[in-house]
């Protein structure tokens, strides 16, 4: 019987335009020999700048997953997809590779960007969903916190999204990606069987 070769991915969010951290996290990609990368919104500080967010990962040939945080549009990810074509963005999208479904939402419930309303959040989020529901292994990926959350309650000045929250324990992914909180980077925590991870600009190997 074959032993399944399992999906290592390099998660990062926050780099808010660090151009040392991207190709930081880009040299990580390649030396880590990952499949894909995933990048949970806040890729500028306050729109600022695109450059050289997602040129280092097209160097070292890495597909690239991304969502808007709360410093930079919808319309800015968009922008980005088009114009590397190793990159999509996944607000309210999905992406199926082989046994695993990855599905995402950015924004937030606060920001000067991308402002999302919870209804907004899990839409998002149940649209994507939809398209992957029967991958045997699920990745959500948003840029807020759940509500509720251990996250939250580290920094109670900023409040977690319910709409986050809600798709955790209805749609039951196997791992919650997100970012947003600097204070939190590294901290995980369980909702139900799916595992919470707050990742940074450091960035974390997952394997699916």
């Amino acid at each position: 019987m074959k032993t399944r070769k399992k999906l290592r991915i390099l998660a990062a969010g926050d780099i808010h335009g660090d151009a040392r951290a991207t190709k930081k996290l880009a040299e990580k990609a390649k030396k880590e020999n990952v499949d894909l990368v995933v990048l949970t919104g806040d890729l500028t500080f306050l729109e600022q700048s695109i450059k050289d967010i997602i040129g280092p990962f097209s160097k070292v040939h890495k597909q690239v997953l991304i969502i808007p945080g709360n410093h930079e549009t919808v319309a800015t990810a968009d922008l980005l997809a088009e114009i590397y074509s190793n990159t999509k963005n996944i607000h309210g999208y999905s992406i199926q590779i082989g046994d695993v479904g990855i599905f995402g939402a950015g924004g937030a419930n606060i920001g000067p960007f991308s402002r999302m309303s919870e209804s907004e959040l899990y839409n998002l989020l149940k649209k994507g969903f939809d398209k992957i529901k029967n991958s045997k292994f699920k990745i959500m990926a948003t840029h807020v916190h759940p509500s509720n959350s251990l996250i939250e309650k580290i920094t109670p000045g900023f409040k977690g999204s319910n709409g986050v929250e809600r798709a955790i324990k209805k749609f039951k992914p196997d791992i919650a990606l997100c970012s947003h909180i600097h204070e939190a980077w590294g901290i995980e925590e369980k909702i139900g069987k799916t595992k919470i991870i707050n990742i940074g600009k450091e960035g974390r190997i997952i394997e699916v």
